[in-house]
């Protein structure tokens, strides 16, 4: 297991990491986007083979601490003059035998952008497959992949004094709520996963990180929280023997239930105004959807509770158990990969599942009376992998909160512009000076295409901020030769539909 992080050691592990120019964009320079790209997907060959003779400090920390290979003591002593092989050895991070120091961990650079600027965390977590040359232990702490950087995309960047990380892993998510939140509460059930927190926390200059262990909200019972975020453990995992249970990805819970046991539960832990975000599956069973069974999570919490839930993909049950056996390193076409699939499909069929969904799911405790959001969806397109949802998530949440309070004399009375990133298309038959087909298109937030007919093309396109909505329903049905009334009546929910999802904004 990983030592104690000793304080000094971490500092001054920092200080040769930055004098060295451990960044990810000088790695990436280094060794090429393409060995890059074969990184992420567990192939270190070809960025080894770019590094070629290289002795200098980056390609040594590169090979010793990414790639996870083994490296000359005197070539580390050089790159680490302030820490040394010796100095990485007592923090658990590498052992020393004689003149080569192997690693037992790694440390990845990861590049961050938000509201609040960028910068670079380093984050150690366990050897990945790629250095172990097998599948992975049962124990294993993961450290940054796709699904954590989702989540740190989404998280509010909202300051609020006080925030939970459950099941903190490797510790990006409190990291990341950091930034916003004075202090965080990080919880895992894994002491090896809470080393890695408080090692990362203090290779990073970061404080305000407390950990404790324990599974889901045992170890804070009582407690309450401005902002909860959790990438937990939600994998499904069949219960039998010869199957792997990863602590990073299994819960130890049968199907979906750990995501529902944190839906029924988080909202006890919520500050009034409070909000929860997770990552999770959900499985569809015997005609039932995964988002009406995730609805029904919400409704049967004891604390009501606001929810936006998104499915972003869906699997079936074959796809879903190759995804994740492959994930542990198993090697597809083996005996050993095909009885884990019968395991899966076995374990599918008992509950009759048709398909497993995964997405985002916010949730919020209101601040006073019932709940006012029930959105359940499915946004399937792809995003630009660098863009942070955040702030989208908290312009919705503002311009609900604010449509909630208004009736349709109000809306129609607001002055409203068009949000930056909209544009707008349209479709024509050959030889048809009309269009057939209208759509506004959305360059920001989840990407959204909406058809769109011409009163509400109309509309949008003379939001700029000048005159009140009502005004220009008005002009729009005398240049339409429209009832202005009727066309009020329909205009105005799908103006509410917009400022909610972004593509309009009100214009105070």
């Amino acid at each position: 297991m990983l030592a104690e992080p000793d304080p000094l050691l971490c500092r001054a592990l920092a200080s040769d990491l930055k004098d060295a120019g451990f960044t990810s964009d000088a790695l990436r320079a280094a060794w090429g986007a393409v060995a890059d790209t074969a990184i992420a997907r567990g192939l270190r060959g070809p960025a080894d083979r770019q590094l070629g003779a290289r002795a200098d400090p980056l390609a040594v920390l590169g090979r010793l601490l990414v790639l996870g290979m083994p490296q000359p003591a005197a070539s580390v002593c050089l790159a680490l003059p302030r820490t040394g092989p010796d100095g990485l050895a007592r923090l658990g991070l590498v052992r020393r035998e004689g003149d080569v120091v192997r690693p037992r961990a790694i440390i990845r650079p990861q590049a961050y952008a938000d509201d609040r600027g960028s910068g670079q965390w380093w984050i150690a977590s366990d050897l990945d497959e790629a250095a172990l040359g097998g599948p992975l232990p049962e124990d294993h702490v993961l450290g940054v992949g796709g699904a954590s950087l989702s989540l740190a995309g989404l998280q509010l960047p909202t300051p609020v004094a006080r925030g939970l990380d459950v099941g903190t892993g490797c510790g990006i998510q409190a990291l990341r709520a950091r930034r916003d939140v004075a202090e965080v509460v990080a919880t895992d059930v894994s002491e090896a996963a809470l080393r890695f927190t408080r090692l990362n926390a203090l290779l990073n200059d970061v404080s305000g990180i407390r950990t404790r262990r324990g599974s889901l909200f045992e170890p804070v019972a009582g407690e309450r929280f401005d902002r909860i975020v959790s990438n937990p453990p939600f994998v499904i995992t069949p219960r039998v023997a010869g199957v792997p249970a990863y602590e990073y990805r299994d819960g130890g819970m049968q199907g979906d239930d750990l995501v529902a046991a944190f839906v029924g539960g988080v909202g006890a832990h919520l500050e009034p105004g409070g909000v929860a975000q997770l990552l999770g599956n959900w499985e569809s069973r015997d005609g039932a959807t995964g988002l009406d069974r995730v609805r029904a999570w919400v409704e049967a919490s004891a604390v009501p509770l606001d929810a936006w839930i998104v499915e972003r993909e869906a699997l079936d049950p074959l796809s879903y158990a190759e995804l994740w056996i492959r994930d542990g390193g198993t090697v597809p076409g083996t005996p050993a990969f095909a009885a884990l699939v019968d395991a899966w499909l076995d374990d599918f069929a008992a509950r009759g599942v048709t398909e497993v969904g995964f997405g985002y799911v916010l949730l919020r405790r209101p601040v006073a009376g019932d709940p006012t959001l029930a959105r359940y969806e499915r946004i399937p397109q792809a995003l630009d992998p660098r863009t942070a949802l955040g702030s989208h998530y908290a312009d919705a949440l503002a311009a609900h909160d604010r449509l909630v309070r208004l009736d349709d004399d109000g809306l129609a009375a607001a002055v409203l512009v068009v949000a930056s990133d909209v544009t707008e298309a349209r479709h024509h038959l050959p030889g048809v000076e009309s269009p057939s087909v209208l759509e506004l298109r959305q360059g920001a937030g989840f990407a959204r295409t909406v058809p769109v007919d011409p009163g509400l093309a109309a509309l949008v396109g003379a939001s700029d901020g000048d005159l009140p909505v009502g005004v220009l329903v008005d002009a729009i049905a005398s240049l339409l030769e429209v009832d202005a009334d009727e066309l009020r009546s329909e205009l105005l929910p799908a103006v509410r539909e917009l400022l909610f999802t972004g593509f309009l904004r009100f214009g105070d």
